[in-house]
């Protein structure tokens, strides 16, 4: 499953904005500006589609669904990156 498919590239930085702002969010004291929290969000987005793919676990389709994956995958990507952050 891509990510993204059958979104054009603005729908992807809305979808990587919006997935990276509700991750820094859910994980306090990570806060990017707007286009780091695209590009968390971005790649969030492939984290979470191959995770949640791994897990057998369907979000759901359509703008919500892309939403909720690349969020899952963001504050994932969020927390592996506090745990570099701290040692």
């Amino acid at each position: 499953m891509e990510p993204f498919a059958g979104f054009g590239i603005i729908a992807t930085l809305i979808i990587g904005g919006v997935a990276g702002w509700l991750a820094g969010l859910v994980v306090r004291g990570f806060g990017f500006g707007i286009i780091g929290n695209i590009i968390v969000g971005v790649i969030g987005a492939f984290i979470g589609s191959w995770l949640l793919a791994k897990l057998g676990i369907f979000v759901g389709a359509g703008w919500i669904g892309a939403i909720v994956g690349a969020t899952i995958g963001a504050i994932v990507l969020l927390l592996i990156i506090g745990l570099f952050r701290r040692v």
